[in-house]
């Protein structure tokens, strides 16, 4: 594998690794701290009023976006990387030292939105949302939550195509909403027209090499101190600067393992004994194997030079790689599935 694509895939892979630490580790302190946004957890419904609240803010942001007023989305997501920042910072820092981290990384979102900003920021929201999500949703609503959304998103970005659309126009806001994976340490996502390459996406629908993975800066090959084949310095010259990766793709496997953790029963799942991280069961760490496997089925699909939904790789590998853990584990079948 060339060496920028591997450098590209194992960063990847750290984003999501950190969003499923944080997660586990702050699920335990965000139920303590009395977060749990549910009466009832076990209620198959709440999944539906998230999958509707998730439709009726797509449709939002895209009237915005054909309306021109993209500084209602840009103020949307700033707010809610805030709200969302606070929830985290709150739970480890004093009041007041947790208001103004949520206010400085909000801050740092506008005045420099570099790949690095958004990323730390996406790392962030994405433990805490999914810490958040995790213990207001049960089993079977997170199962029910993580199928539907799949579908949504192979629907949305194979079929009816709008999720391109949103994702262009998030895009180039240059918000928290995508992970950024650069390839080359000059990338500057502040100097690339990131949006288009998603819109060049869909027109080509995959024919060529550009994809929304693609990045518009030239690749440069930094020699690793030995010699280069002709063909070989050819193919790191090919090697996109970087792709991107729907900071949803990171959230909703994650809220599959986060659930895990918390809702089944402790005396058939214990703690896997990792002192910093007392939420990690064994349906935990196969729900996070199983998201992996498809994250790197993901990647070599997005690699080939088009843009692909996530979810139905991520989401189907967290609930099989959960379902076999818990099986394992001596879970009945029924409470496995939350019933």
């Amino acid at each position: 594998m060339r060496r920028r694509v591997a450098a590209g895939v194992g960063f990847a892979a750290l984003l999501f690794l950190l969003v499923q630490l944080g997660a586990l580790a702050l699920v335990p302190t965000f139920y303590e701290s009395g977060y749990q946004t549910v009466e009832d957890p076990s209620d198959p419904t709440n999944s539906l009023v998230y999958i509707v609240a998730i439709l009726v803010a797509t449709a939002a942001m895209l009237a915005a976006f054909k309306y021109d007023l993209d500084w209602v989305v840009r103020a949307f997501v700033v707010v809610a990387a805030a709200s969302i920042s606070w929830y985290v910072f709150s739970v480890l820092l004093p009041p007041v030292a947790a208001i103004g981290a949520s206010i400085a990384l909000a801050a740092l979102l506008v005045v420099h939105p570099e790949w690095y900003v958004l990323d730390a920021a996406g790392v962030v929201m994405g433990a805490g949302a999914a810490g958040l999500f995790g213990i207001s949703f049960g089993l079977l609503p997170a199962i029910l939550l993580l199928s539907v959304l799949a579908v949504y998103d192979a629907i949305s970005v194979y079929g009816t195509e709008h999720m391109l659309d949103l994702a262009s126009g998030v895009m180039d806001l240059k918000l928290p909403v995508v992970l950024v994976v650069p390839t080359t340490l000059s990338y500057s996502l502040r100097e690339t027209d990131a949006g288009e390459t998603v819109a060049e996406s869909k027109r080509d629908g995959g024919d060529d090499e550009t994809s929304a993975a693609d990045a518009d800066t030239d690749a440069s090959v930094a020699d690793g101190g030995g010699e280069q084949s002709e063909d070989a310095a050819a193919d790191e010259d090919d090697v996109r600067d970087a792709f991107f990766i729907g900071l949803g793709d990171a959230v909703m496997p994650t809220v599959m393992i986060a659930s895990a953790a918390f809702f089944l029963p402790a005396d058939l799942t214990p703690s896997l004994g990792v002192a910093w991280l007392p939420a990690l069961t064994l349906p935990a760490l196969t729900a996070m194997i199983g998201t992996f496997a498809g994250l790197f089925v993901l990647l070599w699909m997005v690699l080939k030079g088009r843009a692909h939904a996530g979810l139905p790789l991520l989401n189907g590998g967290a609930i099989g790689g959960y379902l076999v853990g818990a099986l394992v584990s001596g879970v009945p079948i029924l409470t496995a599935i939350g019933l």
